[in-house]
């Protein structure tokens, strides 16, 4: 038996960058690097490298093991998420592992789908393959934190972005926004539209700004699923994001089905969901999100009504603020409308993860802390 040495976070933090390469591409499947490394030189040399592109194509192993040729036999293959051992869109890796005749197999995580679990590794074990896990585990979740929260708790991972002054105000008392931040701010956003699966945003900020949620960024491989939360079906049918590149989503409670045909075109849908009191049921909507459309992870672009339900509601995992360098005033909106806060002991903790300058703005990142 291998013991984990510095030289296996070495190539599993190699690997870890390559699987970044798929960071907007890989939707709805995982991020995924791996490296190969021969066994024949004292420190080893990598013979393989290779990371996922896009669902339907090769996986990072294969990648990688067709980069090594031969030199793949009695090689380490270090690889970011446990090799699958099911039949999808494509042949499992466990399988081109054991044909390549590597020995040994260090991966970061175990696979969270129901359909590997652990299966892979105890394939690659059963074939005399030597396996390990955990390597570098933290950073390979957080990497793919959205894959991980749809097959663990079978919803999207939640960030929720926010445009704010040093004052916390998001908006003047009029509804006027644009613009808080700077253009290289603005520009950012664009980086965490690309990464998401989908762009989440209520009725109130569409009929106040018609945005068009769109990715507007040099190579952009597509567009993610505008989500337009609209219980009532306000939504107007001359909205821009209705015919924006890429597909829109408009969720709501109502079976008004003649109000519902004036919204739907070629990408365009209405989902009737659950209602409650009188909303949008969130929870369920999320579910369905994940269920129905293998939405990874979600970007929250919306005002205080809605982004409040979704934090009294639990579903926001991360908060991304923008934070401009100028004051708004009492009058001005806040981030959350969040009624219910009364005493400092109802206070809602952020883990703060990341503080950066943008430009001239403050991107600070945040966790919600969970509480019992």
């Amino acid at each position: 038996m291998y013991n984990v040495t510095s030289l296996d976070h070495q190539y599993m933090a190699r690997a870890l960058q390559l699987a970044a390469h798929g960071l907007y591409t890989t939707h709805p499947n995982p991020r995924v690097g791996c490296v190969i490394v021969h066994a024949g030189s004292v420190n080893g040399e990598i013979v393989g490298e290779g990371w996922h592109v896009r669902a339907g194509e090769p996986h990072a192993e294969v990648h990688a093991l067709v980069q090594a040729g031969a030199h793949a036999r009695g090689a380490t293959a270090y690889v970011t998420l446990e090799p699958c051992c099911h039949h999808g869109r494509t042949a499992p890796c466990v399988d081109a592992l054991i044909e390549a005749g590597v020995t040994r197999v260090v991966a970061a995580m175990i696979d969270p789908n129901q359909k590997v679990a652990g299966q892979g590794l105890a394939r690659l074990a059963a074939a005399g393959i030597v396996t390990e896990s955990g390597v570098l585990q933290a950073q390979a979740e957080a990497l793919n934190a959205g894959f991980m929260m749809r097959m663990r708790e079978r919803r999207p991972y939640v960030r929720c972005k926010l445009a704010m002054s040093v004052d916390g105000r998001t908006a003047m008392a009029s509804g006027e926004s644009k613009w808080i931040t700077s253009d290289v701010a603005r520009a950012d956003v664009q980086r965490l539209r690309a990464s998401s699966a989908a762009i989440l945003t209520g009725i109130g900020t569409v009929l106040a700004d018609d945005p068009v949620l769109t990715v507007r960024m040099e190579g952009a491989a597509r567009q993610p699923l505008r989500v337009v939360v609209d219980s009532q079906l306000r939504l107007s049918p001359q909205a821009r994001l209705l015919d924006a590149p890429g597909s829109a989503l408009i969720v709501t409670t109502e079976q008004d089905r003649a109000r519902s045909a004036r919204l739907v075109r070629e990408n365009v849908a209405v989902s009737v969901q659950p209602a409650r009191q009188g909303q949008v049921d969130l929870t369920a909507l999320m579910q369905m999100l994940a269920a129905e459309h293998e939405i990874n992870e979600v970007l929250v672009e919306a005002g205080p009504t809605l982004n409040g339900a979704l934090l009294n509601a639990g579903l926001i995992d991360e908060v991304i603020i923008y934070m401009a360098p100028h004051l708004m005033g009492d009058a001005a909106r806040g981030l959350f409308h969040l009624p219910g806060l009364q005493q400092m002991s109802q206070r809602i903790d952020l883990d703060i993860q990341d503080i950066r300058a943008v430009g001239r703005d403050w991107r600070i990142t945040a966790k919600i802390v969970r509480t019992n």
